[in-house]
């Protein structure tokens, strides 16, 4: 009724003098929606590999792969279909969070679409993501097999709990980055010029002590939703600007370390909803002494203002530290050799200005050879202690035993 008596419902182009109005065989009825959408990076769509029956992506972080929620153009199906014509329906074979950057591939035509889903939902192509993370990971082979489960399919939450479902993901240090203070070995008694209050606090975060940040590599071995980030959060290093699962005021200061048999799934739930609405998201890379200077930032929640057009509640721009995480999905590769793709390591895994590291990836710090390796993967369940997230994340031998 609003919509009829305000002009956005039309018989024929025209507005009608009442509700009342009498439709008649051939009247055009047009309704004008109003709708709001959030922002999502500028960054393009990068093609890897093109043929006749496939079109290989490096999807931008931030966004989403379908129209979904609040997003609707916003997302890669719709954005491909604007830049080659309305008449083409992408068919994406795989799917990435909103908030991971990399290899996607999208169909061109049903029939090639449902081959390679059919392939990657038989486990017969070789996934394998590249992660920044807080602390120094440790060397070695890292093998987390920790069950996952979702807690809130609404929130998107999920956590590793022994009732969940079976996960494996194999974990391989690319290289570690010391605090800015730390390079060349001239460390900086930064601790001598803070006031007691900030001392306190960060004796209190037990994430504080985990200094500077690691590039990973990751290998899923099996697909659980959020799995690399809920195994990386378990293992004690979260990826360092994760808004849920590196997020001291959703999970307390351990960021749920080594966390598989805790009941606070409620409280944990409560808190998380929050986030984005009434308080911004704030992940630990933002968490330090400029925390002050980040709250004045631009972050994405609820304004507590309505649309003067249709009533919807308004929300805030989110900033640029929250259209992406970071994890990327670097490279897919059919177990039978017959392709592989991959990108280039992203910016924010390169190197800091004036430190050295590797650009790329290689053959030492690939996860992927140590599958092939040794087959299947079984765990050694007498090496670590589940409750022991210290001894579990810093054995320097491979957490694996060849089977057999």
């Amino acid at each position: 009724k609003d919509a009829i008596e305000c002009g956005r419902v039309v018989i024929n182009g025209q507005k009608v003098s009442s509700i009342h109005e009498i439709v008649k065989n051939g009247d055009v009825i047009s309704h004008t929606l109003h709708r709001h959408e959030p922002p999502v990076t500028a960054q393009p769509i990068g093609i890897v590999h093109e043929d006749n029956d496939m079109i290989v992506i490096n999807k931008p972080a931030g966004v989403p792969v379908h129209p979904a929620g609040r997003y609707n153009y916003n997302s890669i199906v719709e954005i491909m279909r604007a830049e080659r014509g309305h008449g083409w329906n992408p068919l994406p074979c795989n799917r990435l969070d909103r908030l991971t950057s990399g290899v996607m591939f999208v169909g061109k035509h049903a029939k090639a679409a449902e081959r390679l889903t059919n392939q990657i939902m038989a486990r017969t192509v070789k996934k394998e993501y590249v992660a920044r993370v807080i602390g120094d990971f440790s060397e070695g082979d890292v093998i987390c097999d920790q069950p996952v489960m979702q807690i809130s399919p609404k929130l998107g939450l999920n956590r590793a709990r022994a009732s969940g479902k079976d996960a494996k993901t194999v974990f391989k240090k690319l290289a570690y980055y010391p605090p800015t203070a730390a390079i060349n070995g001239a460390e900086l008694k930064e601790t001598g010029n803070r006031s007691e209050k900030e001392r306190l606090r960060d004796s209190q975060m037990e994430w504080k002590a985990k200094e500077g940040y690691s590039i990973v590599r990751c290998l899923p071995l099996t697909g659980r939703t959020h799995q690399i980030r809920v195994h990386l959060q378990f293992l004690g290093h979260p990826i360092s600007n994760d808004p849920i699962y590196c997020n001291q005021r959703v999970f307390g200061p351990s960021l749920a370390a080594g966390d598989a048999l805790s009941d606070d799934d409620e409280d944990i739930i409560s808190r998380l909803s929050k986030m984005g609405k009434s308080e911004a998201a704030e992940a630990m890379a933002y968490h330090d002494e400029m925390m002050e200077e980040y709250n004045k930032r631009k972050a994405e929640k609820m304004t507590g203002e309505l649309c003067a057009v249709c009533e919807t509640p308004l929300y805030s721009d989110p900033g640029p530290q929250e259209l992406g995480i970071y994890l990327h999905a670097r490279r897919y590769a059919c177990q039978d050799g017959n392709w592989d793709y991959q990108t280039p390591l992203p910016v924010w895994a390169l190197p800091p200005a004036g430190m050295d590291g590797p650009v790329d990836t290689t053959t030492e710090t690939d996860p992927m050879a140590l599958v092939d390796e040794v087959g299947e993967l079984k765990v050694d369940q007498s090496r670590f202690n589940h409750h022991d997230t210290a001894k579990y994340t810093q054995q320097p031998k491979p957490l694996w035993i060849m089977p057999g």
